[in-house]
């Protein structure tokens, strides 16, 4: 009885160390995590700053404006048709997912659950095919975007960029976590190929297709170099569209914040929308 009376608070004593200890831990983890997120931030909410700044103190380093003012804002509006480039973007981008998400996935699915000659031959050339530079396609896509006679139009931006090999093979790994035998029983039961593809299939591989949504949003509204060669400055998209603004107001940074604010909010909106399916697919590729 003696050893029990005199072992209970030395146990609650390490108990509450344990647990002392282990606060501290979580505490400084947050507060690194907290540190790293402020700095990786860093740039946009300097951004986001500067584009709520005046001219009389858009050179200063704080990072909440002394006199916060809406005027950049106001001033690219006028200056800028963005209603424009704003639909022009949104065409773009629109029609661009679509094309990838409805290829990629249908090239994708023969390569994950049928068995041919040069299945492997294919599915090497596509990975080979990633180390190669994206500026290196620029002189063919050229050539044969103009043979097409499709210089000037929107579809010179949209045809190149319509099948990416990374949504290939991110849609090839998700197709193999999809039964086998799910196919054959709809094949006994007398479904198409297609069938088979857009009725059980594709629903079985939706975080991916988030995946590749958000992927294929993010670069095509943000594309910029291929639609300066191939399109008008009229159906030029917004990234592009910023480009007057460095020329025309020089050193104008507030009115270069401000547009940019404007240029990214609809890729917060669709990320905040995908982002479960998101994380989903990329911890399952990551967990392989």
């Amino acid at each position: 009885m003696a050893n029990s009376g005199s072992s209970s608070p030395d146990v609650y004593s390490s108990g509450r160390s344990r647990n002392g200890n282990g606060t501290l831990k979580k505490t400084l983890l947050y507060l690194i995590l907290i540190l790293v997120a402020v700095l990786c931030a860093g740039p946009f909410l300097w951004m986001l700053s500067t584009s709520f700044k005046g001219n009389e103190n858009i050179y200063e380093m704080s990072l909440f404006p002394k006199h916060p003012t809406f005027s950049n804002y106001v001033g690219v509006v006028e200056f800028l048709d963005l209603p424009i480039y704003i639909w022009n973007t949104f065409v773009m981008t629109v029609l661009g997912i679509l094309l990838d998400v409805v290829l990629a996935s249908l090239c994708a699915y023969p390569l994950a659950k049928f068995d041919f000659y040069g299945k492997k031959i294919i599915t090497g050339a596509l990975l080979a095919t990633q180390i190669l530079p994206a500026a290196a396609g620029l002189i063919v896509n050229y050539i044969t975007v103009g043979a097409l006679g499709l210089m000037g139009s929107y579809w010179a931006v949209i045809l190149p960029g319509s099948i990416a090999v990374f949504s290939i093979i991110l849609f090839r790994q998700a197709y193999f976590s999809v039964s086998t035998e799910v196919m054959e029983a709809s094949r006994i039961d007398g479904a198409s190929e297609f069938k088979i593809w857009y009725k059980i299939m594709a629903p079985q591989i939706l975080p991916a297709i988030s995946t590749v949504v958000i992927f294929d949003f993010i670069n095509k509204w943000n594309n910029f170099l291929w639609p300066i060669i191939v399109l008008n400055p009229d159906k030029y998209p917004i990234a592009a569209a910023l480009n007057y603004l460095g020329g025309t107001f020089n050193f104008q940074f507030g009115y270069i914040a401000a547009a940019t604010i404007i240029s990214i909010v609809p890729i917060i909106i669709v990320f905040v929308f995908f982002q479960k399916n998101y994380i989903n697919s990329v911890a399952g590729a990551v967990k392989g």
